[in-house]
């Protein structure tokens, strides 16, 4: 795998909202490994990160004021979307809920087709789904 202060990070939504939230359990945590992520390099987020994270705000001009201003954005690449319809092919397979997971596997995917460590506190179908991807996590 590439090395990480190369291609950096991508950042889960459950990391910010922890932030933004102030998050007791969880927001040093979540603070603590942003900072030592921007230290190693580049830290993007995606559109679908952006979504998830604009439930903490009533208007959009708050969230953009709220984002660190390092904090890059990035499109989706095409080979993410065919990784992440394969994993919830794999997650069905295995007996997951038709609860859509997809967003999760997105997010995934786009961490590992572009060589990405992905920090989140989320792992669980990660770890199974994508094997291969870098997690930085409790």
């Amino acid at each position: 795998m590439t090395d990480q202060a190369t291609v950096g990070v991508l950042v889960d939504s459950n990391v910010l909202l922890d932030l933004f939230t102030d998050d007791p359990a969880w927001a040093a945590w979540s603070e603590a490994r942003l900072a030592e992520a921007f230290d190693g390099g580049q830290v993007v987020i995606n559109p679908i990160v952006y979504a998830e994270i604009s439930v903490a705000f009533e208007r959009i001009e708050a969230l953009e004021h709220a984002l660190p201003e390092q904090l890059r954005r990035e499109a989706l690449p095409w080979e993410a979307a065919f990784l992440a319809g394969k994993c919830f092919v794999d997650y069905r397979r295995r007996g997951g809920a038709r609860r859509s997971p997809l967003p999760d596997f997105y997010i995934g995917a786009h961490a590992a087709v572009t060589g990405r460590a992905l920090l989140t506190r989320d792992v669980r179908r990660y770890r199974t789904l994508l094997p291969t991807l870098t997690l930085i996590s409790p």
